[in-house]
């Protein structure tokens, strides 16, 4: 007897002969491929689209930095002249620096009675501060105004990611023009490393910082008030990434035959619970009317 491959088929088919179809079928057998139809589409943009995960840990994420972080300031100071205006820079590592220059600008302001900062530094990954005074000026004037309207406040490289809402320009928009001329202001940082991973890998590094601000009035040791703008930072060993992912392919496989398969089912085991009644029904009534 020669071997016959087909004894092992579990999809046997029923001629059309041995088939009844009804309306009720039809009509879920329609709704079955509407249904299918509509997960499918909803798990197609599931799978197309990426989505951001994110995770905390204690290290250094940008080692290669040289323990030096990228900061980017601009400021606009719009009753101080742009001579007074200067950078100094200070940390724990013993760094004291006054009227820093280097790539920074200053824009006039007023016809030349305010002035707008821009500047480009680094800082070290130490507790420090920057501040914007008039302590490099050959002179200090009498009455320095110090309102300020912050405009940018980066550290790092800025993240333009839709979807990661961070705070990597806090500062940005602060408005302080109707504060005292004379008072200094303290902007406590507290900056967190971020990393920011593709879908190809390639980490870009950031910094976001959270703030707390006080305003007084400070005086010298001979009495006079000299105001300034402090930007007081200190790192958080905590670091925040931000993982750009994408369901995998077999994920989505299973998905979609999962939901074919599954809604074939249930709607078979309607479809039969409907039919078994009707003839139950009907058989009732024939009994009724013999």
């Amino acid at each position: 007897m020669p071997f016959d491959v087909r004894r092992f088929d579990i999809y046997r088919k029923v001629p059309k002969d041995l088939t009844q179809p009804t309306y009720t079928g039809a009509f879920i057998s329609i709704l079955c491929c509407f249904f299918i139809l509509f997960l499918f589409l909803s798990e197609l943009t599931g799978f197309i689209a990426t989505e951001i995960v994110n995770e905390l840990y204690v290290d250094d994420p940008d080692k290669e930095s040289g323990g030096k972080i990228e900061v980017s300031l601009n400021v606009s100071l719009p009753n101080l002249h742009c001579d007074l205006v200067g950078l100094d820079i200070q940390d724990e590592m013993g760094r004291h620096e006054v009227g820093h220059i280097d790539n920074s600008m200053k824009i006039p302001l007023n016809q030349g009675g305010g002035c707008r900062f821009e500047g480009e530094f680094t800082i070290n990954k130490v507790p420090g501060n920057f501040h914007v005074s008039t302590h490099s000026a050959t002179a200090q004037p009498q009455s320095p105004d110090m309102t300020h309207n912050i405009h940018k406040l980066v550290f790092g490289e800025k993240l333009q990611v839709k979807k990661v809402q961070g705070a990597f320009n806090a500062l940005g928009g602060a408005n302080r023009l109707s504060s005292n001329p004379l008072a200094s202001h303290d902007y406590i940082l507290k900056i967190v490393p971020t990393v920011y991973e593709d879908l190809t890998g390639k980490h870009r590094f950031s910094y976001q910082y959270t703030v707390a601000n006080k305003e007084y009035v400070a005086y010298s040791h001979t009495g006079r008030i000299i105001p300034a703008i402090w930007f007081r930072y200190d790192l958080s060993p905590i670091t925040v990434k931000y993982t750009e992912r994408r369901q995998p392919f077999y994920r989505f496989v299973t998905t979609i035959c999962a939901i074919v398969g599954g809604t074939f089912t249930v709607a078979g085991i309607i479809d039969s619970c409907i039919f078994t009644a009707s003839e139950a029904w009907k058989k009732i009534q024939i009994g009724k009317m013999s």
